[in-house]
């Protein structure tokens, strides 16, 4: 069975960094492409960042600049570097790598 093992969540300042970690078991990930989403209360999941297993990468809009997806093949793990947070970005972030979902970090930011 497939797991993904997201860390890294808290409370930060706005204006401070977070780094989300996910932690893949079994042989997906080197397949795979990876992805961050967050879900904010009484809102829609919505993507973040994704990375093939080439290393490409796309983000949202409301991120670039801002976040930083990354992987590690050697260690199936796959991150986001989180830089410059807004109050907008308090959710709950899943990493996911299809069909597989992580069961959530909460990352909330203080104004």
């Amino acid at each position: 069975q497939v797991q993904l093992v997201e860390s890294g969540g808290g409370l930060v300042q706005a204006g401070g960094s977070l780094r989300l970690s996910c932690a893949a078991s079994g042989s997906i990930f080197s397949i795979n492409a990876m992805g961050w989403y967050r879900q904010a209360p009484g809102k829609l999941r919505e993507l973040v960042a994704t990375i093939t297993s080439g290393g490409n990468t796309n983000y949202a809009d409301s991120v670039k600049g801002r976040f930083t997806i990354s992987r590690d093949n050697a260690k199936n793990t796959v991150y986001l570097q989180m830089n410059s947070l807004k109050p907008e970005d308090t959710a709950v972030y899943y990493c996911h790598g299809f069909p597989y979902w992580g069961q959530g970090t909460q990352v909330t930011v203080s104004s």
